[in-house]
């Protein structure tokens, strides 16, 4: 299968890496940087799948399209095809001035003509100026189809009209707008048709891409849901079991710490599958809005303030604060702990089924209690995870480490009564425990409990992709 190589070409610092890193859904791909020049050599990242291929090549900045212009002006005097672009072209990279003068524009030029197409950058912050019309005019010369992507359009102070009427006059009619730090949904695929319009040749290769392009955003939101649903029915069916002597004690506070701490570390595994679902480095995210910083939560899932961020009652026990046990449940078969103490608990509706009942009324004789997670932290870590989800699929891939964010701080309350049918399946919780309380998930069930639990997870994973489809 051939390849489709297009050159991204354009001035230095105009965002040309920027849009590779969005385009590949890489944020390591190069380095982005606000010094000039920070691109030195052709930089090769690809798409593939088996309908199509298409090599991007990352170019040097052009940094002088002025005295490369006067200098093709008097080198084609001296040519006898004089009109022949590509050969006046591949004259210059033949003359000395390619290695000396003009070296980084040379190891553009040489990508160009090695490429079917070029994406000519611009930073839509900058003014039309005679160099930016000198460098169009060099690059007219390829005998290449030139698509311009115009950066940075959603800057208050732009001049996008200002230059698609400069690209009108060297006919340059088709355009697109991509804001590489905050792209348009829709702006991988209009850069991919119009290029079809302008390869005519290539059009079947670019529909398949941008087939593939739409078909991989629904399986990562797919997927993206089910790794939530996923630690949604690992934290609910969680349990610890402590001693009835201990429901008073110090012993007590430990195992709801805990608990806590077992729940803290299965949220932070479900941030980081999602990070690298959407191929992002840990590091490389800190959104403030969330209260997340380098791929971690700021805001402790347990605390009230982090409640209140996306709209659910805290509640008098939830209000003790985390140190006091707040958003642990302790089940006790219909008795209480006691107005007195500040873990409160939501019993109700889970015992079901004679099997489970005589074992836990065998516990209850034996004077044994049941530390479970309460129905607000679900909602809280079901929250929290459809925002990040929410952001990730949208975030552009440039050096941008924190980005505003908007998202819908919706509790969910219609998955928790799914969420809920798990509590009475300890077994289903992937959550293991062992020595000094370290996470570590189960990596299998018995067949029978694990189908159960993947069609409860296939249940709730349609609710938050659906939620999150409405939200956009």
């Amino acid at each position: 299968m051939e390849s489709l190589n297009i050159a991204v070409v354009g001035h230095t610092n105009v965002g040309k890496t920027s849009l590779l890193r969005t385009l590949l859904r890489d944020s390591t791909f190069g380095e982005v940087s606000e010094r000039p020049s920070t691109t030195q050599n052709v930089l090769a990242g690809h798409i593939r799948s088996p309908q199509c291929q298409i090599e991007f090549y990352d170019t040097p900045g052009l940094e002088d399209g002025i005295g490369l212009y006067e200098y093709l002006q008097r080198l084609a005097q001296h040519q006898q095809q004089r009109h022949d672009g590509p050969a006046l072209l591949q004259a210059f990279l033949d003359s000395p001035e390619a290695q000396v003068s003009f070296a980084q524009e040379a190891k553009v030029i040489k990508q160009l003509l090695r490429s079917h197409a070029a994406l000519y950058v611009i930073d839509a912050r900058d003014p039309v100026l005679p160099k930016f019309q000198d460098e169009l005019a060099i690059l007219s010369k390829s005998a290449r189809p030139v698509l311009p992507v115009l950066n940075f359009t959603a800057s208050p102070n732009h001049f996008a009209e200002q230059w698609k009427q400069a690209l009108a006059k060297v006919n340059l009619h088709a355009s697109v707008d991509f804001d590489t730090v905050s792209p348009p949904r829709d702006g991988e695929r209009r850069i991919y048709t119009t290029l079809a319009t302008l390869l005519p040749e290539q059009q079947s290769t670019l529909h398949a891409l941008t087939t593939q392009l739409d078909q991989h955003g629904l399986d990562r939101e797919q997927t993206a849901s089910h790794i939530i649903a996923d630690m949604l029915v690992d934290c609910a069916a969680l349990r610890l079991t402590v001693q009835e002597s201990t429901t008073q004690s110090v012993q007590l506070k430990d195992a709801v710490t805990q608990l806590q701490n077992l729940v803290r570390q299965r949220e932070q595994a479900c941030v980081s599958s999602l990070l690298a679902l959407y191929r992002f480095a840990a590091d490389s995210i800190s959104i403030d809005d969330l209260a997340l910083s380098d791929g971690r939560w700021q805001d402790d899932l347990f605390h009230p303030q982090a409640l209140r961020q996306f709209g659910i009652s805290a509640g008098k026990s939830t209000a003790a604060g985390a140190a006091a046990g707040a958003g642990v449940d302790i089940f006790m078969l219909g008795t209480t702990l006691g107005a007195g103490t500040a873990l409160g608990a939501a019993i109700g509706g889970i015992w079901q089924g004679w099997q489970s009942m005589g074992k836990k009324l065998r516990d209850q004789w034996r004077g044994y209690r049941e530390l479970t997670v309460e129905n607000k932290i679900l909602q809280l870590l079901a929250a929290r995870q459809q925002a990040l989800a929410q952001h990730l699929s949208v975030r552009a891939h440039a050096q941008n480490k924190t980005q505003p964010l908007s998202y819908h701080a919706n509790t969910q309350d219609a998955i928790i009564d799914y969420i809920e049918s798990a509590r009475v399946h300890p077994q289903w919780s992937k959550i293991g425990v062992s020595v000094g309380v370290k996470f570590r998930l189960r990596s299998s069930l018995p067949h029978a409990d694990q189908q159960d639990r993947e069609r409860l997870c296939d249940k709730i994973s349609d609710e938050l992709t659906k939620w999150r489809i409405r939200s956009k």
